[in-house]
Formats: C-alpha cells, sequence, structure tokens
C-alpha cells in the first residue's frame, strides 16, 4: 500500500540533521525507554548435539534467531565466523569474508575507501547514494546501520560474525530484504584482561590494536576500551598528483561500560568512532582518453586523477545502550537503543584524468536514531519474541558534475546536485517455535512495516563553477533543473514460516518461506525537467514529475528446503539449501548522460530509477568443515577442512527499459556470479609449547557483471589463494603468524564507472564529456604481513 501526499518545505537541510537535536532525543529516549535491562545475551548454548558432545568437538553457537542455538538447530541459512579464525586467517575486514561465503559479494564501494557494496543471493545495492535502502543489513551488536558509508568494518575486538542468507524481517529490527550480516563484539570478562596486536607488512603496512578490560571492584561495573591504528602505503600512485592511491590511514576507538550485579540484569553502554583520512581512491582507465589520447596506464593501481577538493576523509560515530531484565523463568525483556552519526567528504574524478573532463566533488551526511524493544519468551517448548522498532534518519547526497572540457562554449559548466532524504519507520515483528515433539518443530512469524519517506531534490546549473560548496568564487546560475520536495507511505506485512524435523539430535531437516521488503522512494539524483509525459495526456505535469522521480517497494517471496547434520562423532558438519525467489519490482538505480540545453552534447548525468525488473532466483549452497583431532591424527596433529558451494542462476522474467519495451534477454543480475566455491584446510601440530597452524583458502568466482548491462568493466572468472603460518601459545597468551593475501597477484575488477558506448568500429563514443569514462577499480594485489598478538 502507497500513500502519497506533499510534504511541507522545510527551510533547511542542516536544521533536519543537527547533531545536538538528535543527541538531545537520543538522551531523551533512555530516560523514556521501556523496561530494558537484561540477562548477558552471549552465554553458552544451553544444548549441543550427542555427536558434538561425545567427540569433544565445541557446538557452533549463534545467536540468528535473537536466542543462543547451536548451528544445526537453526533453520536459516547462515555462516559464521569466530573472532579467533578471523585472528587466525589475518583477515583485516569485513570484505574478506566474502571470499568464504556462498552467493555473498562484499566490496568496498567505487571511488570510496570505506562505502560497503553488499549483494546475497542476487539481492543487494549497489548504489550508495540517499533515497535507497540496503538490500542487505549491517547489524554491529544488533544495532541497524542505516547506510552503507563508514561500514567496511575493520576487523579487531570481535567475538564472531554471522552472515545470514535470505530475507530477514520477523527476528530483527529493520527489514532486510537479502540477508543481514552481525558483528558481535567480545563482552567484558569477570577478571582484568588486556591485548595488544600488531601487523606489520609489504606496501608499509603497519597496524596497531590494544584493548582492555576491568572489573571495578565487586559492584558488577565493568569498563573496557578498545583502539586501533591502521596504516597502509598505496597499491599504485597518483601520477598526476604525486600522492598514494589505495592508501589506508584509519585511526578507530571503542569504549564500553556494562553492569551485571547478577545473572538476571544486564547493562551495556558504548560509544565507537572511526576517523578515516586515506587518500582519495580513485580509478585506472581501461580506455585512452578519447580527447587528450591519453595511453592506458601499465598499473592497474594507478592514476592520473587530478581532482582532490574537497580532501577526502571520513568520520562516523555512535552510542548504544543495550539492556536486559529476566521478569521471570520464562520472559525477559531488552531494549536495544542507539545513534549514529558519519560525514564523509569524497572527490570522484570520473574520467581518471587531469582535465576536470567528468569531476565529481561529493558529501555524504548521514545521521539515525533508533529504538527497539523486545519481548523474549522461552518455556523450553514454546521459544520466541515480540518485538516494535522505530528509526528516525536522515541521509544528504551533495555533489557537484563539473564538465570544463567544454570550454569554451561552456566554460567551467558545472551542474550542481543536492538530495536530501528522510526515513522515518515503526514496525511490530515477532516470530515463535513451537517443539511439537522431540523431533518436530513449526516456526510461525509476521511482521508490519510502515515506512515514510521525504526527499528534496534540487538541482542547479552554473557557469564559472564549480559552486560554492566545493571551492566555486562566482560561479553564474543559469538553470534550475530539479526542485523537487514530496514525500510518501510505503506500508506492508511479510510473513515467515517453517517446520524442522529431528531424526536425531544430530539432523535437522528444514522447509521455510519468508516474503522479504524493501521500502520505495526517490531518486536523489533525477532531473524533473526530464521526466516525459507518462500518462500520455499531452502534457508534462506534477504527477508525470511525481511518477519520474519515485520508485514503488520490491517484493521477494523465498522459499527454502535444507539440511544441517554433523557425522562421524561430531567431527563433521554439513549445511545443504536449496532456495526459489520470486523477485518483483525490482528497483533499477543508474545514471545516464543528459543534454540539458539541446546542443547534442550530454552535460550531465541524472539518475534514472525505476521499478523495471521481475525474476526469478533459485540456486543451492553446500557447506561443510570436518574436524580430526589429536587422537584420530598420527603424532598428536590435528587436521581442518571447510568447503564452501554456491550456484545461482538470476534471470530477469521481465525488464522495461525506458521506451516501454521489455529487453529482460538483454540484461543480467549485478554482483552475481553463477558459482562462488572456496576451500580452507588447516593443519596443526604441537610445537614450542604450543600449537603451529598451517593455513590455507583457495576461492573462487565466475563471471561478475558491475551493471545490468553487460560491459567492459565485467569481470571474467577468477581464484584467490591465501595462507597463514600461526603459532599460538598454550596458554593463548601469545600468538606469532605470517599471513599472504591473493598469493598469485591476481588482478581482478570489482567496481568501476562506464559512460561510453561502443562505436561499432572497435573503439567508444562518450556519452558524457570528451574524453570518455571507462574507469575500473581493484581488487587487492599480492600482500604479505607478520602478526604478533599479547594477551594477559
Amino acid at each position: 500500500m502507497i500513500i502519497n501526499e506533499k510534504n511541507i518545505y522545510r527551510e533547511t537541510i542542516m536544521s533536519n540533521r543537527s547533531p545536538s537535536r538528535r543527541a538531545v532525543r537520543y538522551l531523551g529516549g533512555i530516560a523514556l525507554a521501556p523496561l530494558a535491562f537484561a540477562l548477558p545475551g552471549t552465554a553458552q548454548a544451553q544444548t549441543g548435539t550427542d555427536a558434538e558432545t561425545a567427540s569433544g568437538n565445541a557446538p557452533i553457537v549463534v545467536s540468528a534467531r535473537r536466542r543462543d542455538e547451536t548451528l544445526i538447530e537453526v533453520p536459516l541459512s547462515i555462516s559464521t565466523f569466530s573472532g579467533d579464525d578471523l585472528d587466525q586467517s589475518g583477515t583485516l575486514d569485513i570484505t574478506e569474508i566474502a571470499e568464504s561465503v556462498p552467493n555473498v559479494t562484499f566490496e568496498v564501494s567505487r571511488g570510496t575507501n570505506t562505502t560497503l557494496t553488499t549483494f546475497i543471493r542476487g539481492v543487494g545495492q549497489q548504489d550508495p547514494v540517499a533515497g535507497f535502502e540496503n538490500g542487505v543489513g549491517l547489524y554491529v551488536d544488533d544495532v541497524y546501520f542505516n547506510r552503507p558509508q563508514g561500514a567496511v568494518l575493520d576487523v579487531f575486538n570481535v567475538e564472531r560474525i554471522e552472515v545470514l542468507r535470505g530475507p530477514q524481517g520477523t527476528l530483527y529490527g529493520r527489514n532486510t530484504i537479502g540477508g543481514a550480516v552481525k558483528f558481535i563484539t567480545r563482552r567484558l570478562e569477570d577478571s582484568p584482561t588486556g591485548e595488544v596486536r600488531f601487523n606489520a607488512g609489504t606496501y608499509g603496512q603497519f597496524d596497531g590494536v590494544a584493548s582492555v578490560a576491568l572489573p571495578v571492584g565487586n559492584s558488577g561495573f565493568y569498563v573496557g576500551a578498545a583502539g586501533a591504528l591502521l596504516t597502509r602505503n598505496g597499491f599504485g600512485e597518483n601520477l598526476n598528483l604525486g600522492i598514494e592511491n589505495y592508501n589506508k590511514d584509519v585511526a578507530a576507538a571503542r569504549g564500553t561500560i556494562e553492569y551485571a550485579p547478577n545473572s538476571d540484569i544486564f547493562v551495556r553502554f558504548t560509544g565507537d568512532y572511526t576517523d578515516d583520512r586515506s587518500n582519495p581512491r580513485q580509478g585506472s582507465r581501461l580506455i585512452p582518453g578519447l580527447l587528450s589520447g591519453a595511453p592506458v596506464l601499465d598499473n592497474e593501481f594507478d592514476t592520473r586523477a587530478g581532482l582532490q577538493n574537497p580532501g577526502q576523509r571520513v568520520e562516523a560515530w555512535g552510542v548504544s545502550m543495550t539492556a536486559e531484565i529476566q521478569v521471570s523463568e520464562t520472559i525477559r525483556l531488552r531494549n536495544i537503543l542507539a545513534y549514529r552519526d558519519d560525514e564523509s567528504s569524497t572527490p570522484i574524478d570520473f574520467d581518471s584524468l587531469p582535465a576536470a573532463d567528468l569531476d565529481v566533488p561529493a558529501l555524504y551526511a548521514n545521521d539515525q536514531f533508533s529504538e527497539e524493544f523486545q519481548i523474549v519468551y522461552d518455556d523450553g517448548r514454546l521459544a520466541g519474541l515480540l518485538g516494535f522498532y522505530y528509526l528516525d534518519a536522515n541521509a544528504t547526497t551533495n555533489f557537484d558534475v563539473i564538465l570544463d572540457t567544454l570550454a569554451p562554449t561552456l566554460p567551467g559548466l558545472t551542474a550542481k546536485t543536492f538530495g536530501d532524504v528522510a526515513t522515518e519507520t515503526w514496525s511490530v515483528f515477532g516470530d515463535f517455535t513451537f517443539d511439537i515433539t522431540d523431533q518436530w518443530s513449526v516456526s510461525v512469524g509476521g511482521r508490519y512495516t510502515h515506512d515514510r519517506r521525504d526527499s528534496r531534490v534540487l538541482r542547479q546549473t552554473f557557469l564559472f563553477g564549480p559552486s560554492t560548496d566545493f571551492g566555486g568564487a562566482n560561479p553564474l546560475l543559469i538553470a534550475t533543473t530539479s526542485d523537487f520536495d514530496d514525500g510518501a507511505t510505503f506500508e506492508e506485512f511479510t510473513p515467515r514460516a517453517s517446520i524442522s524435523y529431528r531424526p536425531t539430535p544430530d539432523h535437522n531437516i528444514y522447509a521455510s518461506y519468508s516474503r522479504g521488503f524493501k521500502g520505495g522512494g526517490f531518486d536523489p539524483r533525477g532531473q524533473t525537467t526530464a521526466a516525459p509525459d507518462l500518462d500520455g495526456d499531452g502534457d508534462i505535469d506534477a504527477a508525470d514529475i511525481y511518477e519520474f522521480m519515485s520508485f514503488d517497494p520490491e517484493i521477494v517471496d523465498s522459499y527454502e528446503i535444507g539440511y544441517h547434520g554433523a557425522l562421524a562423532d561430531g567431527a563433521v558438519t554439513v549445511a545443504l539449501a536449496a532456495f526459489y525467489a520470486d523477485y518483483s519490482d525490482i528497483q533499477i538505480p543508474g545514471s545516464a548522460g543528459f543534454d540539458t540545453d539541446g546542443d547534442g552534447t550530454n552535460d550531465t548525468f541524472i539518475g534514472i530509477t525505476s521499478n523495471a525488473g521481475a525474476a526469478t532466483i533459485w540456486g543451492v549452497e553446500f557447506e561443510g568443515q570436518a574436524r580430526l583431532g589429536r587422537d584420530l591424527v598420527a603424532s598428536g596433529d590435528r587436521f581442518g577442512f571447510n568447503w564452501a558451494i554456491g550456484y545461482i542462476n538470476a534471470e530477469y522474467d521481465e525488464f522495461i527499459d525506458a521506451f516501454g519495451v521489455d529487453v529482460a534477454g538483454q540484461r543480467v543480475f549485478q554482483n552475481t556470479p553463477e558459482w562462488t566455491l572456496s576451500g580452507t584446510a588447516n593443519y596443526s601440530i604441537p610445537a614450542f609449547g604450543g600449537d603451529l597452524n598451517f593455513l590455507t583458502t583457495l576461492s573462487y568466482r565466475s563471471e561478475t557483471s558491475q551493471f545490468e548491462v553487460q560491459s567492459p568493466l565485467d569481470q571474467p572468472g577468477y581464484a584467490l589463494w591465501d595462507a597463514s603460518l600461526v603459532w599460538t601459545s598454550d596458554d593463548d597468551h601469545w600468538q606469532l603468524g605470517l599471513h599472504a593475501k591473493n598469493i598469485t597477484d591476481h588482478r581482478y575488477i570489482v567496481s568501476g564507472y562506464n559512460f561510453v558506448a561502443p562505436n561499432g568500429a572497435g573503439g567508444f563514443t562518450p556519452t558524457l564529456g570528451r574524453e570518455g569514462t571507462l574507469t575500473a577499480f581493484y581488487g587487492d594485489p599480492f600482500r604479505m604481513f607478520a602478526s604478533a598478538r599479547m594477551r594477559f
């Protein structure tokens, strides 16, 4: 259901995102929050499988259903990584775990250092501008991150990471249509603890991470702090500006106060801050300059980009309170209250050449306030929760498109875009599991979501630019091409149901259905003067403009059958899932060159977003883990092997283009390789008063398209090989490691910009500007680093 109404004009964007106003709301929310104190949420699972207990293999505990369960018990597709496993493999940020998860893509977004692009089972969101919801939800200690800026999280002080595939909405605060990624940080301990870790390696890498936790007497209070300084030289060089490209300069800190006077009460306050001062990440041209003739560079990490205003910087911070109270043997109450804020300044040089042919200085500003309250019930046979979620968020995108190469005809031509999107959403949700017998269980859940989206889009064209926001002195305003201010409300009920059969405690067979929902909105780059006569009445009126600027919600109906099991007395665990999804009203955001003055030259780009697609997605996923203990392997050694296989068939059934033609046969799914495979071997031997572990991972991804239309930016299938050698003392106080990433030094494209069209003669014609833009960003090259960790 969609309710449209005219939004009352907001006087200024800054008044809407005033940090002080939202901070007051946050503090007020703490004072007025419902009863909200709790039993610690990361306790050990109540029961493991018989096989796991008998073999001594510790059960894998997850909290995917907001309660601690063994992985075998959960009727969901989920991959989990412990903090110790991530340390052993030398995992440095969240994007690396995608190598080992089937049908998943995590990437650093094009032209950024810390903006995250995520896709799960073909569903995601590539465009990071305001106005588009994430297709995959990111949670840190159950706090949802509303925007992708600053979301390429570095891995430190992490207890585990969980990746849930498929729609999530009946167990989590924010509905997500594709899946969820959960970061779970380590809890403070009863005794004083501390940890120091250093990494040093190629490209001048040096990382320092320290954490400490202390109990405050016997009061039940605990305090903790962690800090990290993460640095690395660039993989390449900006040959024009003389600065490094793809470098890293990040400082991060986190503080925690916990109160747990007894086993029934738990309260946690946290605050975190990240400051990224890395150089702007600029791309590599795949074609010579069509005007200047500038050749393609030999090193894929080098660039000739000229834009450096504004300076590159990302600041993100947040505070949260999680509190629970066990009010009876069967009921506990939980409250999660949070405020987050981030600001990014980034100079994106699309053409990656000194000339201002397609230079886009950009500013992003986001803030969010969220409140989530849950009633959790568990009597041993019936378990589940009822919840309420509220989110008030604001996202601003502000950028110029500078086309100075069109001088002297149009000197300093600049198209300025200012987009502001306010989101206010609330929902009620619930999910319960009932054990019919010891072997049969049924789960039923549902969610009602009410989303309100208000958007302000202002586009202006200047000569003698850039605009004053980006250092322009006296730009001349020659046109206002968008002055849009409107809003819409989106409502949806999304159910979920599953049935599980456990013939023995070591095996679980399940079938499930879930509906996912992703709200609609307005493209913050849309240009109202480009709106066509959509209703065919011979006049372009307000209704045509509204229809052109807006897009409707997405819906996915997902069906899954699966099996989780433990074999060989728990030494082998497997997970198998087959899924089918009916994906409708798919939001297709994109950019296209546009000629604002009718002179035959595209002088800006505009956002064109439509619900152009319907698709069918189906596939199979298999994950396995084998652990042979010292009683099974000669000489006291241990051997482990993890493997994952994902196959997905994602095809558009309908794709209506801008001319009303169904071109489904000519469109593909972006960031969705047909095959994803990985295998990790771990061999451990006792040595030097501890364990010496040899780890190696080989992963493969088949051909990946960057856009719905195939282009030279598409990445053919490729394999990555990583390896680690890690020694850990018997008392776990010391750890030394040597880690190698991308050992074969393979070059592979992860994202890019395409503003050219084939000319039929083996070359390209620019669709925006004069140099042509076909620019790629690459995954990391071969790297090696040593690690040292001390715990006390």
